[in-house]
């Protein structure tokens, strides 16, 4: 099934239904890992793994109907799933050096930019390490936008 996700990329893989019981995002995210069960849903518990030992403080959120959120003081990334790539995109990447050249994907953009990995590619976990903390360190550097009534 495809299906356009909340950022503007085409070509996402909704491999089923996720049990609508499930009220939990961390347990949308199991499920979501789960049901992948191939190299996309390896690569999203490993990534998953990293957020959350780099960021022990990271909410996980299920948003957008059915996109996995990883936030601190803000959107820090968001971990998507499609039939060729897991898409890993970085709310505000364009302002976070990257010397490693981890960015790949959404590069056209002023304010995001994405991490694209492929079957069998290797993330470099401390370049990733660095660019979390790089993105956790400027959300709380940026107060909170104040929502319009």
């Amino acid at each position: 099934m495809v299906a356009v996700d909340p950022l503007g990329e085409q070509g996402r893989d909704d491999v089923s239904e996720l049990d609508p019981t499930e009220d939990s995002a961390s347990g949308h995210i199991d499920a979501r890992i789960a049901e992948l069960a191939d190299w996309r849903g390896s690569t999203l518990a490993r990534v998953r793994a990293l957020i959350k030992s780099t960021l022990p403080d990271v909410v996980e959120e299920w948003k957008w109907r059915g996109t996995p959120v990883w936030s601190q003081d803000g959107i820090i990334c968001t971990g998507e799933s499609y039939k060729q790539v897991v898409k890993l995109t970085f709310a505000k990447g364009a302002s976070l050096p990257d010397p490693k050249r981890l960015f790949n994907a959404s590069l056209e953009g002023n304010v995001r930019r994405a991490i694209d990995i492929r079957e069998g590619e290797e993330l470099d976990e401390r370049a990733f390490q660095q660019l979390l903390r790089a993105a956790a360190s400027l959300n709380a550097s940026k107060p909170p936008k104040q929502r319009r009534r």
